[in-house]
Parts: structure tokens; C-alpha cells; sequence
């Protein structure tokens, strides 16, 4: 069958409404849900609908305003196991609360995420998550605030996940986990163990969340009266690619090290690979530890000491909060915590040990 042949075939409303016996005005009531109609009206109505198998046109339904509730999550990548888990966090609680999700994953493009924001001001989304770090410029506040302004006054809400935040009067929703805080209790656990030389795999300089970690692990230095040394601080990005290059580097030109923190789990099994590959054992030789805690950092070998990081939850409350809003709320601003998860892969230094 052609699709001309296919679209003739179709059901129309006014159909629905002969077969119904009613006004065409009458079935978009009923099927939009928004005006009272009587039961036997409605039930004659549906029992058309089933009978001649009809499917409302999504286009019409929008112009009408009574298309599926939907909001929006839009991630740089869809492979990242962190983005995945905060994914599967909005999705889920988008479903129970009766929402369409829609996923955009953008590949770093900041065109193709204001465009994808404005076709959801248009669909009026209830509300459009925005996640992942990024730099803390003065182009970026003014190029999300516009996003935020512009949703607000079609009755959207932008969310920001683990994004830097707009400042004051933004309608912008910013939930935040303790990156700092975090990498301070991991590398303060790491230096408990005896460590004096830790070395750092961090992310971007100028992401905000590789920051916050690189400022904890400073912080947990300087709070035992230790200035490490910096030529241990190194900068790639969040992959196991970046951690396996750098932790190829270091094993070559040195300096010396007992103990790696990296910025992330993805990070640490990439080092993991290199030092085994340069036949180092973790921990008897290195210890080693992540940031994240995402499902696989318990199955390496041995398993990842790391940072836990409430991202199913981080997603969940994500959407509970952008639609317990109204869109022209002020700037709101919560933080979660997060907490070292103790595993195997972190051990005494030799000299403690000793």
C-alpha cells in the first residue's frame, strides 16, 4: 500500500464524530480531557474511537494544547555511566509522575542545545534539564539565562544539573553534588593510609566540576600541612582514554607517586590498565582510587575505593522540583552530598606499613 493509499485509509475526527454520533468539537473535548462532557457522550465517543481505530494527529493536538506532558533532559553524551545513571533517574521519574521524557544529546555543541531548547519553549515542555560541567564564562551566564528567561515566559522551567549557576533573579532551578567536599575526604582517606606523594588525574581547567575536585584535593593536602607537588596535578578529561595517556606519561618521565586520585571512575580504569601494563600491582605497589561510583567501580579488580555520587537521585529530584515550580520562581539552589565508598584498590603506604 502506498502512503497515499495509507493516509486516505485513516480516520478522520469528523468520522469519530459521525460514527458517535456528536460534533467534531465535542470528541476533541473528550479526548483532550480539558471540558466536562457527560458519561454517555463520552463513552459513545470512545467506543467510536476503538471501533474505527483512530489516532489523534499529534499536530493538532499541540495547536489545541492538550498534547502529552513532556520535559526535556539534554546531556552532552549518552555513553558517560554518570550521565547514564541521572538519565535513568529523570526518565523514571518523569513516567511516574506522568510525563514524556525526550532525550538530546548535544556532543559539546552550544548551537545545537539552544536550538533544542527553543523547539521545546515551542512544545511547551514543562520543564528542560540541563546537565554536566562546563566552563564558568561570561558568555555561558548570558546564553543560559537567556534560555532560562525564554522558557519562563512560555511556562517552562530550566533545571541545571551539576552546571554552573546563573546568579541572582535567574528563573532557574541549580542542583549541585559536593564535588569539593567529596575529593576532600577521598584524598584526606588516601593520606591517612600514609601516602605523602598522590597523584592527581584531573579534568579540564576550566570545567567547573574538574575544579571542584582538584580544589578538594588541594584542600586535603593543605589541611595536613602538605603542599603537594605540581608536577603531580595533571589535566586531561574524564574518559578511560585520558587516564590510561596520562598515566602512560607519568610512568615514563616520572616524578615519583604512591597513590593516584582520579577524577573520575571512567579516569581511574583507564590508569589501571597502564599501570598494570607497566607491571605495577594495586594496591601492593599503587594505590589507586575514582570519583563517581558507578556500577563497574566494584567489579574492577580489586575493586575501586571512590566517591559515591547520588545521580539516579540527583535525576529524580530534578524533575520533582522543576514541576513543583512555578516557571518564574527565582533562582533555587540545592546541594547534594556525597560520601567515600571503601573498597580494595587504596592500601597503607610501604613506609607506613613498615
Amino acid at each position: 500500500m502506498t502512503r497515499k493509499s495509507e493516509d486516505a485509509s485513516r480516520s478522520t475526527i469528523r468520522d469519530v464524530a459521525a460514527r458517535a454520533g456528536v460534533s467534531a468539537s465535542t470528541v476533541s473535548r473528550v479526548l483532550g480531557g480539558v471540558y466536562p462532557v457527560s458519561a454517555t457522550t463520552r463513552t459513545r465517543v470512545l467506543r467510536a474511537v476503538r471501533e474505527l481505530d483512530y489516532v489523534a494527529d499529534a499536530r493538532a493536538k499541540a495547536i489545541a494544547g492538550v498534547a502529552t506532558p513532556t520535559l526535556a533532559f539534554v546531556l552532552e553524551d549518552l555513553t558517560g555511566p554518570s550521565f547514564a545513571l541521572m538519565a535513568h533517574g529523570v526518565e523514571r521519574e518523569a513516567s511516574r509522575l506522568g510525563q514524556l521524557c525526550l532525550v538530546c544529546s548535544t556532543e559539546g555543541d552550544a548551537r545545537r542545545e539552544v536550538e533544542f531548547v527553543e523547539m521545546m519553549r515551542a512544545q511547551r515542555a514543562a520543564a528542560v534539564i540541563l546537565v554536566g560541567g562546563g566552563a564558568d564564562t561570561a558568555e555561558y551566564r548570558d546564553r543560559t539565562r537567556r534560555m532560562a528567561d525564554s522558557l519562563a515566559s512560555a511556562g517552562s522551567r530550566l533545571v541545571l544539573c551539576g552546571r554552573p549557576p546563573l546568579g541572582p533573579g535567574a528563573p532557574v532551578t541549580v542542583i549541585e553534588y559536593d564535588n569539593e567536599g567529596g575529593a576532600y575526604a577521598l584524598v584526606a582517606h588516601v593520606l591517612a593510609q600514609g601516602h605523602q606523594r598522590v597523584l592527581f588525574l584531573g579534568g579540564k581547567p576550566d570545567h567547573t566540576t574538574a575544579q571542584g575536585r582538584a580544589r578538594g584535593y588541594l584542600a586535603a593536602h593543605r589541611a595536613r600541612g602538605l603542599e603537594p607537588d605540581p608536577e603531580l596535578v595533571l589535566h586531561g578529561d574524564f574518559t578511560r582514554e585520558s587516564g590510561h595517556r596520562l598515566m602512560r606519561q607519568v610512568l615514563e618521565r616520572g616524578p615519583q607517586f604512591t597513590a593516584v586520585v582520579a577524577a573520575t571512575d571512567m579516569v581511574a580504569a583507564g590508569a589501571l590498565t597502564a599501570l598494570r601494563e607497566a607491571g605495577l600491582r594495586v594496591p601492593d605497589d599503587v594505590s589507586l582510587a575514582g570519583y563517581d561510583d558507578i556500577p563497574f567501580a566494584r567489579d574492577l579488580h580489586p575493586a575501586l575505593t571512590t566517591v559515591h555520587v547520588p545521580y539516579e537521585e540527583l535525576g529524580r529530584l530534578a524533575v520533582r522540583t522543576a514541576l513543583g515550580r512555578e516557571p518564574d520562581t527565582p533562582d533555587e539552589h540545592l546541594l547534594l552530598g556525597t560520601h567515600v565508598v571503601v573498597r580494595n584498590s587504596v592500601a597503607k603506604a610501604a613506609e607506613a606499613a613498615a
